[in-house]
């Protein structure tokens, strides 16, 4: 009977063929569209995780107040002083720097590029896995004297230098002139999609003294010693910027130490909450589709009561004509899935490219994409497919 019940509605289907078309393009349109959220979203996760596990798991991050955002401007910045305590007192570290950075706009010649500029010492180098192309890093002298001396990211170097030799040439970063010592390795795109090679690195000094006129460091970066926790290493590093920063017994902590997995579920987090939020909005189609194949099911009920009140007479059951109507539905519905999930796996290998983010295919949403398609078409098939079955015979052969 079920057999029957479909070859009936693909005939249907077949012989209105432009309008089925246009009834599944709701569905088509929300199936897709959920795959391909959920597509890329889970690409873009997999990327911020990735990118931080790049930076390794033993890096903390020490940064003034509790949260991003407003909370982070009303705690006081640190100062080398701090930096110099870390060093001094913390032993589960083994490399700490300091970090403050501006925007600024480098010139050299007639070419000039907007980029940031990072005050730091050598350390950083070595726990942001900063490897040189060219050049060297700083000197003892020159991060004591905050001599004016940079190295600079690939973009930079492109943009102001094209293919001419960067080293030694000097550049002025807004005011300051600076000579080019190094040139770092290219590393394409961080987690948050901004450009790690747009940078321009010079040592701290240089920085607060020639360009940001202050002492604020705003973040310390410190690496965990091999063999040591990270959580031994937050606490110690707690314990003494709560000393450092006056902060009495009970009070809470103006500053926050994370780790690499923290900032990486946070990160993560952000990215799965926008992938399902935006996943809800898309699923709104599959409502819209449904409605529609309600629309042109009791259209289709209407121009084939003729039919319907002829196969009643003749004997068919009204569960048969109920059957037949619901499948017909279905099939629409299953049909326009099957359409949406080849769009979206082609569309979503394409935007993942471009995007530049890992193509994850996950299998399971694709299925309750497939089956959400078909119990849409079963649900808002239900009732034109009842009223079909509860015709009235000899009044459904009368009509015209």
């Amino acid at each position: 009977m079920i057999r029957d019940a479909l070859l009936l509605a693909l005939r249907a289907i077949r012989r209105n063929a432009l309008r089925s078309s246009l009834t599944i393009l709701g569905i088509v349109i929300g199936v897709a569209a959920v795959i391909v959220m959920v597509t890329l979203g889970s690409g873009a996760t997999a990327e911020v995780t990735q990118n931080i596990a790049s930076l390794g798991s033993n890096v903390l991050m020490v940064m003034p107040g509790q949260q991003m955002g407003p909370g982070q401007a009303t705690a006081a910045p640190f100062r080398q002083a701090d930096v110099a305590a870390i060093r001094r007192e913390v032993t589960s570290v083994s490399a700490v720097a300091p970090v403050a950075a501006r925007s600024v706009t480098a010139i050299y010649g007639n070419e000039n590029w907007s980029t940031s500029v990072t005050g730091t010492e050598n350390d950083l180098f070595i726990i942001r896995n900063w490897s040189l192309a060219a050049g060297r890093t700083f000197t003892e002298s020159e991060q004591r004297s905050g001599k004016a001396v940079c190295v600079i990211g690939a973009t930079v170097e492109d943009k102001l230098f094209g293919s001419r030799e960067p080293l030694g040439r000097t550049i002025r970063l807004n005011n300051l002139a600076c000579q080019v010592i190094g040139v770092l390795e290219a590393k394409g795109q961080s987690a948050m999609g901004t450009d790690q090679d747009d940078i321009v690195v010079v040592p701290l000094r240089t920085l607060q003294r020639r360009i940001t006129g202050n002492e604020d460091i705003a973040l310390i970066q410190a690496t965990v010693r091999e063999g040591t926790s990270t959580q031994m290493a937050q606490g110690d590093i707690t314990i003494v910027l709560r000393e450092r920063r006056h902060i009495a017994a009970g009070e809470e902590d103006d500053f926050r130490v994370n780790d690499m997995s923290q900032i990486s579920s946070m990160l993560t987090g952000t990215t799965q909450l926008l992938t399902a939020l935006l996943s809800a909005v898309a699923a709104v189609s599959l409502l819209v589709g449904g409605i529609g194949i309600m629309n042109i099911m009791l259209v289709s009920v209407t121009e084939r009561t003729r039919e319907i009140g002829i196969r009643l007479a003749i004997g068919a059951m009204a569960r048969e004509v109920l059957l037949q109507f619901l499948v017909e539905a279905v099939a629409l519905s299953s049909l326009g899935g099957a359409i949406g999930i080849v769009l979206a796996l082609a569309t979503s290998y394409v935007l993942a490219n471009a995007m530049q983010v890992p193509f994850v295919l996950n299998l399971s949403v694709v299925a309750m994409a497939f089956l959400f398609s078909a119990a849409v078409g079963m649900i808002f098939g239900y009732f034109p497919a009842r009223k079909a079955a509860h015709l009235d015979p000899i009044q459904a052969l009368r009509h015209e």
